[in-house]
């Protein structure tokens, strides 16, 4: 059992940590989600939430989390006065339920925990104020069955343990709730539409000041992750094109999610209910590629033993994508102007006309003036694709998002894979958030994916990374040390993080890396490691 003094220093290195986020961190919604992760970290956290509430419709809505779902943050919304939350904001008093499955006030409006055992499930939620008024809550639950609570529980005499344990939970997190309370507050006011104006100085300009506006959740497409200033821009992009029939060129690297886009667009169009084919341009031979597109008449060419339609033919009515159109031939390119311009073309080896109604969606990562410039493209062409070009940022322009990306994809890999990843260690987050990601997204799911893979202690830690996240380029610091040293560097992280999680116990530390106690003792020496500070 922690003894007094023992709960305050391990209060002390928590609070400290929350301290440091909060002073060092200019981005409002980077310091709320490291918040949360620091929690977790610290406290054993299963699931944790922060709460915002909107003046204007009454409604409160869950604004960052940890251990949910983007569909279970999304159902995460109250009136004031309903369930535990709602309950909180009324009341502006804190509420401990030490076991959720005997309390009908916990609604689980998220249903986050409805594949998991309630009983012994408690749940802690504080207001957060600025003020005398209630902006938001903060909660967590956790499990207080957790292995060294147990024993603590067994060897307590004192039948209040638990509820002192509760308590002290409690003090905690009331002391973090003051400290983001201003950072939540300026998140409430961004939320409040009609507030704008107050929230900016009025010497911004007014198109300037647009586009400083938090997107409403009803623009935001469901498909895409994302909270960083420049997917507010792509948001309103895509909400502006999705209700007409305009061509659009979605422009940007490879990775960046080119093809979530297209899809938005077209599942927020009055077309939502026909087609949607995809096809990539890069994919096949030049040979195959027409054929493909526009289907072919029997016996048009050897092996053509039937006629078959193309995607175009397959999308009428919907809309088709044209992955990396800047790779097309010429040939190719002048029959898709035509389609364009007249709505009609011919099967390969046909002469009979054919109409279609399709939207055109293309997308590539490739400079087309540059091509036009090379004769490699149509300038014609060019001019139809590109009526309303989408820009799509890379993952380096929004590291806000970096986090929120790769606790989807925990969430993603852990369920195809059948694991439990419950966090990524603060190395590891590091490391992800100086990263310059030259394969964006699609980069940063393959390294989660790997790293759930590798996990064998339900934790993310800095080796189970790829080796081009811990290079001199990655992390921007000069390739200098041996063979030897950076191999030290390895053991010296994997032994701070065996002492952080047994929390300074030397002997538990060492069976976990399987070495012995002389052996980790002599390590601990030599890298100057102080084993007494992880201790709580």
């Amino acid at each position: 059992m922690l003894t007094p003094q023992e709960q305050e220093n391990r209060s002390i290195s928590l609070l400290a940590e929350v301290g440091r986020t909060v002073t060092s961190e200019n981005d409002i919604g980077k310091v709320l989600t490291l918040v949360l992760f620091i929690m977790s970290e610290h406290m054993n956290m299963l699931r944790g939430m922060i709460t915002i509430l909107n003046r204007d419709t009454s409604e409160i809505v869950i604004n960052h989390s940890f251990g949910l779902t983007a569909d279970e943050k999304e159902r995460g919304r109250y009136r004031i006065g309903e369930g535990i939350i709602g309950q909180v904001v009324k009341t502006g008093r804190s509420v401990i339920v030490p076991d959720i499955s005997d309390e009908p006030l916990f609604l689980d409006r998220t249903r986050s925990r409805e594949k998991e055992q309630k009983k012994g499930l408690c749940f802690i939620c504080i207001p957060i104020r600025s003020g005398s008024e209630i902006i938001g809550t903060l909660s967590a639950d956790r499990r207080l069955s957790h292995p060294e609570e147990q024993s603590e529980k067994k060897s307590a005499k004192n039948p209040n343990t638990e509820a002192d344990l509760l308590q002290h939970y409690v003090d905690q997190l009331s002391i973090i709730a003051a400290m983001i309370s201003q950072a939540v507050r300026l998140r409430q006011l961004a939320s409040e539409s009609d507030r704008h104006d107050q929230f900016h100085p009025p010497s911004i300009p007014a198109e300037e000041a647009r586009e400083e506006e938090i997107v409403p959740e009803e623009m935001r497409p469901k498909n895409i992750i994302g909270n960083a200033k420049p997917m507010h821009g792509l948001f309103r992009l895509i909400d502006k094109i999705a209700g007409t029939s305009a061509t659009a060129l979605i422009l940007g690297e490879s990775g960046v999610g080119k093809e979530l886009v297209a899809s938005a667009i077209h599942f927020r169009s009055r077309r939502s209910s026909k087609p949607f084919i995809k096809f990539n341009c890069a994919a096949l031979p030049e040979s195959i590629v027409e054929s493909e597109l526009f289907g072919h008449e029997k016996g048009a060419f050897t092996g053509a033993s039937s006629t078959r339609q193309g995607r175009f033919e397959l999308a009428s009515g919907g809309t088709i994508l044209l992955d990396e159109v800047g790779e097309l031939s010429l040939p190719v390119q002048a029959k898709l102007l035509r389609i364009l311009q007249e709505k009609e073309f011919e099967r390969v080896g046909g002469s009979k006309t054919i109409k279609t109604d399709v939207r055109v969606i293309a997308a590539t990562n490739r400079n087309l003036e540059n091509l036009i410039v090379d004769g490699l493209f149509r300038e014609d062409l060019y001019y139809r694709l590109n009526i309303f070009p989408i820009t799509v940022p890379p993952l380096r322009e929004r590291k806000t998002d970096i986090l929120l990306l790769a606790d989807y994809f925990v969430e993603k890999y852990n369920a195809m894979n059948q694991k439990g990843i419950r966090r990524i260690s603060t190395t590891s987050i590091d490391m992800l958030m100086r990263y310059h990601w030259p394969g964006n997204v699609r980069e940063l799911e393959n390294c989660i994916e790997r790293a759930v893979i590798l996990s064998e202690d339900n934790v993310i830690h800095g080796y189970h990374l790829p080796p081009s996240l811990q290079t001199a380029e990655s992390s921007g610091t000069p390739c200098t040390g041996s063979l030897q040293q950076k191999l030290e560097a390895i053991e010296k992280e994997m032994i701070i993080e065996a002492l952080k999680s047994t929390k300074g116990n030397m002997s538990r530390a060492a069976a976990e890396l399987g070495l012995s106690e002389r052996i980790i003792g002599l390590r601990v020496r030599k890298f100057g490691i102080d084993y007494r500070k992880f201790r709580p």
